[in-house]
């Protein structure tokens, strides 16, 4: 074999490399973009179950305008928040108000009795559940892409083609503990 066919063949591999390893990490990067919008989803359709758990307590609880206001600043929040991180700390936030407004609802036996009230307690749980399999899901892609630029070979084509580390969509401290509610 001449020394030539022998460098073509070297260079083949390493180009036939990096194409393999910039293709995974285009999947990794179009995975989590994917799992990002799945949380998304989420978070909407828990953005418009708000209002109307809002105005339903409002009819039972008129002393807790307080606890009304704070779940809808909250909601705002969330709603306005751009990157992963400012998500997670906006949604920790709104699962925070909206334990305590969940809270409250037990001072008010009427409010705790009414069908409304009961389903939409129930599709606000299963949208929690919901979003925490999607968060699951989002961290499991971020893991997995984090990985592959931390790791050789691949770290050498992530720098070179300029991907970056994402950001994980991680829970507060506050939110792990248990809620203590006060009046």
């Amino acid at each position: 074999m001449s020394p030539i066919y022998v460098a073509v063949a070297i260079i083949a591999v390493i180009v036939i490399g990096v194409i393999a390893i910039y293709n995974a990490l285009i999947r990794g990067k179009q995975r989590i973009e994917e799992a990002w919008s799945d949380i998304e989803v989420q978070l909407k359709r828990r953005y418009d179950l708000i209002p109307n758990v809002i105005e339903t307590v409002k009819g039972y609880a008129t002393h807790e305008k307080g606890v009304l206001e704070n779940v809808t600043n909250a909601r705002t929040a969330a709603m306005g928040a751009k990157t992963a991180e400012e998500h997670a700390k906006a949604e920790n936030m709104l699962s925070s108000t909206l334990k305590t407004l969940f809270a409250v609802s037990e001072n008010y036996p009427d409010l705790k009795a009414n069908a409304n009230f009961l389903d939409l307690q129930r599709e606000l749980a299963d949208t929690e559940n919901k979003i925490q399999a999607s968060r699951r899901f989002y961290n499991g892609n971020v893991r997995d892409f984090n990985i592959k630029i931390d790791s050789f070979p691949s770290n050498l084509v992530a720098s070179m083609f300029g991907f970056i580390k994402a950001e994980f969509f991680d829970m507060d401290e506050g939110e792990k503990a248990v809620p203590q509610v006060k009046f």
